[in-house]
């Protein structure tokens, strides 16, 4: 069945790899793209795909409006565009109201106005908190979220679910775990080791570096949001996991040993407030309810990570320069240097 698809965030990561694997599976469907391009947006992510691009932002309803005129009335919304690094939110948590919790409201209204076919809303499992060891966290427990991000995420899912209640639109929601791979924003933590460890720079790690995550290729994710968008129930929250739970210095000594780097290049730096120990998302639900399980392992698709960001040095410089050098050296410039 050929389907129209409005991606919001499309120029983003993982937005970008979604819509990557989308016209390689089914090369007959009509793909639209809204974007802002704020700092991490980048259409050198999307050029062999190809889509109608429109250049605005999900909390303005005339530029929503205007995709929706590129994509049709029929279109299915999937709703990636969001401000989505907890560092960013604690050094100034307004954008992510305007982004995560505005631009979701303006998206469903001109969704529901324009007869949107579905809604599919990609979410974070940072909204259920810190996670005890040996403890995990399904769709139906209580959100517990500890920054300006995860609130962010958490009230945007609230309005999503509001308007399948409400208005009856057909809404899905997906909760995913730590995603790394190809076109990922350099100041995220794999990427940003990555980079640093290749030009043998000091890797700066928060606190002991025991802060766990499940770890997630985006492949493996855009495939689990291709399933909820083709066989999931409206009202439904669907939990995302890779399925390789590791601290961050287990993560970062791996990347390490790949590129045959010292271990002597990390560097432990003051903490960030409020920092959650431990994510761990559920997802038998996806499994049981949709099919779906994570295919990559960690090790192989890392070493492919680690070996794309080598091969494209220079969409990587281009990454890294004007907003990327302004927040590393607020980041971490006061920490590397005590």
């Amino acid at each position: 069945m050929n389907r129209s698809l409005l991606v919001t965030g499309g120029a983003g990561f993982i937005g970008s790899n979604f819509l990557r694997t989308v016209a390689e599976l089914h090369p007959s469907w009509r793909l639209t793209t809204l974007d802002k391009l704020t700092y991490a947006g980048n259409l050198d992510n999307l050029e062999s795909v190809d889509h109608t691009f429109t250049h605005g932002d999900v909390a303005e309803p005339d530029d929503v409006n205007r995709a929706f005129d590129a994509a049709g009335e029929d279109a299915i919304v999937v709703h990636f565009a969001a401000e989505s690094h907890v560092d960013r939110s604690i050094q100034d948590g307004l954008p992510f109201l305007r982004s995560n919790v505005v631009g979701t409201q303006v998206l469903l209204d001109v969704a529901r106005a324009r007869g949107a076919k579905r809604f599919v809303h990609i979410s974070t499992d940072e909204v259920y908190g810190s996670v005890a060891p040996g403890e995990s966290r399904a769709e139906t427990d209580r959100l517990n979220p500890t920054n300006p991000y995860s609130a962010s995420k958490a009230a945007s899912d609230h309005l999503v679910l509001a308007a399948v209640n409400t208005h009856g639109i057909d809404a899905v929601v997906t909760r995913c775990s730590n995603n790394y791979g190809p076109y990922q924003f350099p100041e995220k933590f794999i990427p940003l080791m990555i980079a640093n460890a290749t030009e043998d720079k000091e890797l700066p790690v928060y606190g002991d570096g025991l802060y766990e995550r499940d770890w997630i290729y985006v492949r493996d994710h855009c495939e689990a949001v291709l399933a909820v968008l083709e066989r999931g129930v409206a009202g439904e929250i669907y939990n995302v996991a890779g399925r390789n739970h590791r601290t961050n210095i287990d993560a970062l000594k791996f990347i390490l040993k790949a590129l045959d780097k010292p271990e002597s290049l990390i560097r432990h730096v003051a903490d960030r407030p409020g920092h959650d120990r431990r994510y761990a998302p559920d997802d038998s639900k996806i499994e049981s309810a949709l099919g779906w399980r994570p295919r990559f392992d960690f090790e192989t698709a890392m070493r492919d990570t680690i070996r794309w960001y080598a091969d494209n040095a220079v969409w990587v410089e281009r990454a890294r320069s004007g907003e990327y050098r302004k927040f590393y050296d607020a980041q971490y410039g006061e920490r590397l240097n005590a």
